[in-house]
This record gives structure tokens, C-alpha cells and sequence, in this order.
């Protein structure tokens, strides 16, 4: 089956968001590949490329980062905003409801880009070389997603293959010259769902510095 990432799509999926396995996830904190690559990051300026409900845009706030954070979903963005408001950080977060794809952040460059677990209309490589080309000299690039995969998760659960992609592909794209890749590997990990259930994720991650 095939699918069509565009705005329908995701106001859908936060819309039926207490049903829906990724939603249960990303309740339960920032994404944990962000906390271990980004806390030695010293904070300034930060893009959350499709932010979903806050988790991870508000983790950065709290450590003193001034935050960017961009989905497409209006659903996905009123969560997100009352998360910062209770978590007292929404003064340190611009909230902006755009299409990554087509859309051009307002500041020339950012000391972190990161995104977790996107699934943009486009092809991966087209919104990663987006992304690359506003990280700062100096700066890192963090991308966190599914990793490409013949296995399925417990209860059968599996990302749409269209979601999918490996951190070596990513990280090959990247210009040499430019970029000092830190880390491009296949991770996983196990989580408990709602249900209490143990489900197994097979995560792709890319972290690159831009040369300054």
C-alpha cells in the first residue's frame, strides 16, 4: 500500500492519535537518539523539522536552545504548543505550520537541524539536502527515522516502506568536503507501548557537522 504524505494525511494521523502506534511513542519523552547526540551540543539556534506533538523541540528549549519547530499538521501543532506552555518554554519556541518541502526558514542558518521520523511528500534525499543547506558552518545535522528494514516489529507492526531509509544512503549524499559524518548506522531498540506491551523499532541515524 502505498501513501500520500501530504497535509490529509497527517491531520489524520494526530486527529486518531490515541490509536495510533507512533503517537503512543513519542508520548513517552524526546526521542532518546536526540538526548544522547545532542546533549554535548552547546544551544543557539534550532530547526525541528516536522515536530509532531513538542517532545523533542521542547527538550531542546529546556537546555537553552531557541527553537524553530515545523509541521505540517495544524492537530500536531496545538498539542505542541500547550506541551511547551506547560512545560513553561513557549517563550523560547517560534511554532510553524508549513510543508517542509516547499518551505524556506526566515533565518539564513541554524546551529542544530534535526527530524525525527519524517515522512515527506518528496523523496528523503530531496528533504535531507533541504536540511543540510540550513545547518550552520559549525553546525549538526541530526536525522533520526526508520530504518529500511525485511524485519517487522512485535504485534506486526511496520512503518510504510515509503518512510523508510538507511543512514549510509543519507550520509552519502553529503558532500565530504563539507561534512564530517559522526555517526550513519542502523540502531534498535525496544519500547513498551500503552498496552504494555514490548514493541521493537529499527531506527536509522545520521549525525554529520557542516565544516566551518
Amino acid at each position: 500500500m502505498s501513501h500520500e504524505f501530504d497535509k490529509a494525511y497527517w491531520e489524520q494521523h494526530w486527529d486518531r492519535a490515541h490509536l495510533d502506534h507512533a503517537a503512543v511513542v513519542s508520548r513517552m519523552g524526546p526521542n532518546p537518539h536526540l538526548v544522547a547526540e545532542a546533549a554535548d551540543l552547546a544551544p543557539g539556534r534550532a530547526l525541528d523539522a516536522g515536530c509532531g506533538n513538542g517532545a523533542e523541540a521542547v527538550w531542546l528549549a529546556e537546555r537553552g536552545w531557541h527553537v524553530t519547530a515545523v509541521d505540517i499538521a495544524t492537530t500536531a501543532l496545538c498539542r505542541a504548543r500547550k506541551y511547551a506552555e506547560e512545560a513553561g518554554v513557549a517563550n523560547r519556541i517560534d511554532w510553524v505550520e508549513a510543508d517542509l518541502t516547499d518551505w524556506t526558514p526566515p533565518e539564513d542558518h541554524f546551529e542544530l537541524v534535526t527530524t525525527h521520523y519524517v515522512h515527506p511528500a518528496a523523496s528523503h534525499g530531496a528533504l535531507f539536502d533541504r536540511l543540510a543547506a540550513w545547518v550552520a558552518p559549525g553546525g549538526t545535522l541530526l536525522v533520526v527515522g526508520h530504518r529500511a528494514t525485511d524485519e517487522r516489529a512485535v504485534h506486526g507492526h511496520a512503518p510504510p516502506h515509503e518512510a523508510t531509509f538507511t543512514a549510509e544512503d543519507s550520509a552519502a549524499g553529503l558532500d565530504r568536503d563539507q561534512w564530517d559524518i559522526a555517526a550513519a548506522e542502523a540502531r534498535t531498540r525496544t519500547v513498551t507501548g500503552s498496552d504494555g506491551q514490548e514493541m521493537t523499532l529499527h531506527d536509522a541515524v545520521l549525525r554529520a557537522r557542516k565544516r566551518p
